[in-house]
């Protein structure tokens, strides 16, 4: 089992001030934390009532962070810990953009770029963006194939229903190349499973219930093994379901107690909130060593 921390709402400690938060990372990296994530909204309208898990988490003004920035500047303070997001709404960004996104970043974090992918839920980004949102789904597929082409080698050349392109030099090259890991935070339907087999590493699945999880990831392992995958290197990063004590405080030792239920289920990655469970700054370290150690007995 691996740990990933969600740096969501961390600013608040350094009175907003996202420059913080490498401090945070920083501490994060040298303790042993697997794995760090950012999230990915370029604007907001107004109505959130599509937001499909309950109520929306933030307002208007809740900041969002361009991600490839923000791990970017993580990358320059640490040495180990992996760089993640969850997701990056792919469809809205050109396809050569969005490669040489990902190749920079892998290329400055020396290899430890491990990229999520997914459509969102807000159709006004789409509108904002000029992008068809009923064309999203076929895009993302197009967009991590065409990032594969263009990561592979120079010339490169790509045709698709959405993305063509031919002749093409997007250089420098990440330094895995097109194996350079991409996950899908997608819902497990058939047509997505058969996706994340044929283009993808891993799943970020937006279920939080143990028990709810091991059905598709058992899916995903025989759709890898259908598609001449290993079904051992599929990757599945799952958020805790928080637990809450009788004052509805967020109770840390029972929510870390379903880590085994979770490797059970086939989770290779448990991401967390820190922002739920510490208050201040001061409580962030005491935090993470006792995440790490469930972790090193899961």
């Amino acid at each position: 089992m691996k740990i990933c921390i969600s740096v969501i709402g961390l600013e608040k400690w350094f009175g907003g001030d996202f420059a913080g938060l490498a401090e945070l990372v920083q501490a994060a990296d040298r303790m042993g934390v697997d794995q760090i994530s950012a999230v990915d909204h370029l604007v907001l309208g107004e109505d959130h009532s599509a937001y499909p898990y309950g109520p929306f988490p933030g307002t208007v003004e809740t900041p969002w962070i361009e991600p490839f920035v923000q791990l970017a500047t993580f990358a320059s303070v640490t040495q180990r810990i992996r760089l993640a997001t969850g997701i990056v709404i792919a469809p809205l960004r050109p396809a050569p953009l969005l490669a040489k996104q990902i190749a920079t970043l892998d290329l400055l974090s020396h290899g430890r770029t491990e990229i999520g992918l997914g459509v969102g839920w807000h159709k006004a980004e789409y509108d904002a963006c000029g992008v068809p949102w009923d064309s999203r789904f076929e895009v993302l597929e197009e967009q991590v194939e065409a990032c594969k082409a263009l990561w592979s080698g120079a010339p490169a050349a790509y045709r698709g229903k959405h993305i063509s392109f031919d002749g093409l030099h997007a250089i420098p090259l990440p330094p895995r190349k097109a194996s350079t890991p991409v996950w899908f935070g997608i819902a497990p339907l058939p047509r997505n499973i058969e996706r994340i087999a044929r283009l993808g590493d891993g799943w970020l699945p937006m279920e939080r219930d143990p028990a709810k999880l091991a059905g598709p990831i058992e899916k995903l392992r025989h759709a890898f093994a259908a598609a001449g995958r290993d079904p051992a290197t599929l990757q599945v990063r799952a958020s805790y379901e928080i637990v809450r004590g009788e004052t509805r405080r967020p109770d840390l030792e029972a929510t870390l107690a379903a880590t085994p239920d979770y490797a059970a289920a086939g989770v290779t990655t448990m991401r967390i909130e820190p922002s739920v469970f510490c208050r201040r700054r001061e409580d962030f370290e005491l935090f993470l060593e006792r995440v790490l150690a469930v972790r090193d007995k899961a």
